[in-house]
């Protein structure tokens, strides 16, 4: 098997790779990136064209139509890098942010857990 290696400094896999910022809030001034994760953390989950109809409600100057486009570039490369989860419904991808949202009700038996883990 051949297999092709890119050249990829620590520094630019860091860049590309770093943990996905969820704005706290909505403006306008932000990228198209913090936007549709900000209106994917809103939804909960949803499609491209779900994001881009948040969005228009956030913001009248974006209109849905052509920016389903733009959120279905950056959710499926969010995606492809593993910052975001998908799955496909109804013949359209849905994406979420894996967000934990009810607390474990397990628990731990600590007589189970391996040698200098407790």
């Amino acid at each position: 098997m051949l297999y092709l290696f890119m050249s990829i400094t620590d520094e630019s896999f860091r860049e590309q790779f770093k943990p996905l910022h969820i704005p706290a809030h909505y403006q306008d001034s932000h990228n198209d990136q913090d936007k549709i994760v900000y209106a994917l953390a809103q939804l909960g989950e949803g499609s491209a064209d779900d994001v881009a109809a948040k969005l228009a409600e956030l913001d009248p100057a974006i209109d849905a139509d052509s920016f389903t486009a733009v959120a279905a570039s950056i959710l499926n490369n969010l995606f492809n890098k593993g910052l975001i989860k998908g799955a496909e419904v109804l013949g359209k991808t849905h994406y979420d942010l894996s967000k934990i949202t009810r607390a474990n009700d397990g628990g731990v038996d600590p007589d189970l857990l391996a040698p200098g883990l407790d």
